[in-house]
């Protein structure tokens, strides 16, 4: 999904996702749920039979008779009590329950976008991700108290009200039940379909601000290199103005649907109090009688106001989780299979078999019928033109795409078959623009190995020519480098992620050559640990820059999706009318022009 997305889910199948996801977490925790619910609506019962009470102490109270009243008192007192009892329990069970639910549903969704495809991640601002799990964990907290501590003792009090009037008096309490029934159908439906389309709508303006932020402040370092803080601005105002335009749609709606729901409660506490006084003129009701129903009423009321503010709450919850559920519904793009085992390389042996691939939206496959083998420990070169298929074949081995024909082998094992983790681990990367945690040094170089000893970070880092410059920043191994490693220079952080590399000690080491962007006395240190580092490991380097690839045991060229030429440096540049040999003299030459 992208931050463009407006149709999420068909309207009716919002609410029964969103509930449906909130109620497959209650039942973790069925205990605390069904008490948390039951002692609620103990509570709610309680203040159903005060007005009984209440009724007959006015009727003691009128006929002098001191004892019944007293009793009627007393009856009140321990309601009361049971109230407050209930109640606490209500809400000391329901702290709990909703924490242990916002803290599955956190990591459920970032475990999930974790495991979402890289075109996914691709297409989506990281910003408006965080917005959309954050506001959903918040919303979730909304959902539960409406739900277990206001709607359910809302519903409880109307339907024993009700069944209590109509024991008394049938037709006041079918005026009850009518007046109650046209008020909540009104409710639900200006909540569902009038309420729900508008607020979704600013719910999705809120999540895009979300994204605009996060996008510039990310990338401020290129805002301030080209003097764009006022565009960055401009466009933060254009999108802050349809918010603000959207959500006061949104909140002038809520006003006139509480204005109505207002006017009908007094419509229908009309209709209540000219019929007890109806029944009193017909001599079917006493004072007392009329002092129950009108108490009854007057509790019944404050429950059916609080219930239209209960459902525009339920459905404004439903619209801030609405984003959140659907991310789960997101496919994964690679999934590991229901048989999948761990996967483990010991040669390094690399195949590509029969194997067609193309990505999804374009007609024509980038790989068709690929078969290449590169066999343990060599190390093998990369070159081609952009978009000829280089950083594919790589992403094939890591398993971020799946092939539809054939099959990519490590050690005669298809990866298809094992599990992504245990590949990925196996599986050394040096990208060509490392980006670091906004940890410390250490952290960053030992994030391939969590149980590595410093020893262990600081030889990495001594072999990756990183540890010199690691002791001279202040706080040496524990000094933070800034979000994506800013607080470093480019050579600086390709080091680190060399040393990252040669703390994984992998079999197989992808290397995505980043030295031509960087000064030559960088370079030549990059240069060296990355010859160190592919020793006795299987190496493939992306090459931009062909002078890199000289030395390496054998190159293929790219194009267009197929491996037009295989083999040495020398060998490839005897072919006159080779690609290689005309990329090389086209570089060569380009060199020897920038010298003179």
């Amino acid at each position: 999904m992208t931050d463009t997305d407006e149709d999420l889910f068909p309207r009716a199948a919002v609410l029964h996702k969103v509930l449906a996801f909130a109620f497959g977490h209650w039942r973790r925790a069925p205990v605390l749920a069904v008490v948390c619910a039951g002692a609620m609506m103990l509570a709610t019962v309680t203040e159903v039979f005060v007005p009984i009470y209440a009724g007959r102490m006015i009727d003691a109270v009128g006929g002098g008779l001191a004892a019944e009243a007293w009793r009627a008192f007393a009856a009140i007192t321990v309601l009361g009590l049971g109230l407050v009892v209930f109640r606490l329990l209500g809400w000391w069970l329901i702290t709990p329950l909703t924490l242990g639910m916002m803290r599955d549903v956190t990591q459920e969704a970032f475990a999930r976008v974790q495991r979402l495809s890289t075109d996914w991640h691709a297409n989506a601002f990281s910003g408006s991700t965080v917005r959309r799990i954050t506001r959903g964990m918040w919303a979730l907290d909304t959902l539960n108290d409406v739900l277990l501590l206001s709607l359910l003792p809302s519903l409880t009090v109307l339907v024993a009200t009700v069944i209590l009037m109509t024991l008394h008096w049938p037709v006041l309490g079918l005026v009850m039940a009518v007046g109650a029934l046209a008020y909540i159908t009104l409710t639900v439906g200006l909540a569902t379909r009038v309420l729900a389309p508008i607020a979704r709508l600013s719910n999705q303006w809120d999540t895009r601000i979300g994204g605009i932020l996060a996008d510039a402040i990310g990338t401020n370092a290129v805002v301030k290199a080209f003097g764009g803080e006022e565009r960055e601005e401009e466009l933060l105002a254009r999108t802050v103005a349809k918010w603000r335009k959207r959500t006061w749609r949104t909140w002038m709606a809520f006003t006139w649907a509480g204005t109505g729901q207002t006017t009908l409660l007094w419509l229908v506490r009309a209709a209540v109090t000219a019929a007890a006084l109806w029944l009193w003129m017909q001599g079917q009701a006493g004072a007392g009688d009329v002092a129950y129903v009108l108490t009854s009423y007057l509790v019944l009321n404050g429950y059916l106001r609080d219930i239209g503010q209960h459902v525009h709450m339920l459905q404004r919850a439903v619209n801030e989780m609405e984003e959140l559920v659907q991310l789960h519904d997101e496919p994964l793009g690679v999934a590991d299979r229901a048989d999948a085992r761990p996967i483990r390389i010991v040669d390094g042996a690399i195949r590509f078999e029969d194997v067609t691939f193309h990505y999804g939206g374009q007609d024509k496959p980038l790989f068709r019928h690929l078969d290449v083998a590169i066999p343990s420990g060599q190390r093998v070169g990369l070159v081609g033109p952009s978009g000829s298929g280089k950083t594919s074949f790589v992403k094939l081995i890591q398993r971020l795409y799946d092939v539809e024909q054939g099959r990519v082998t490590i050690d005669r094992q298809d990866v298809a078959h094992a599990t992504q983790t245990s590949l990925r681990r196996q599986v050394a990367i040096v990208p060509q623009e490392p980006v670091l945690f906004h940890r410390t040094l250490a952290e960053n170089i030992g994030y391939g190995r969590p149980d590595a000893t410093i020893e262990d970070i600081e030889r990495a880092a001594r072999l990756a020519n990183a540890h010199h410059f690691i002791l001279r920043l202040p706080k040496g191994y524990r000094t933070l480098v800034g979000e994506r490693g800013v607080k470093l220079s480019g050579g600086e952080r390709q080091r680190i992620a060399i040393a990252r590399a040669f703390l994984a000690d992998a079999p197989i080491l992808i290397l995505d050559e980043a030295t031509s962007s960087l000064d030559s006395e960088s370079e030549a240190a990059i240069q060296e640990a990355m010859e160190r580092l592919m020793v006795g490991r299987t190496a493939i380097v992306i090459a931009h820059r062909l002078s890199t690839v000289r030395a390496l045991d054998r190159i293929l060229v790219f194009h267009r999706g197929e491996i037009v030429e295989d083999g040495t440096h020398e060998v490839l540049l005897k072919s006159e009318q080779g690609q290689y040999r005309r990329l090389f003299e086209r570089q060569a030459g380009t060199v020897a022009a920038e010298i003179h």
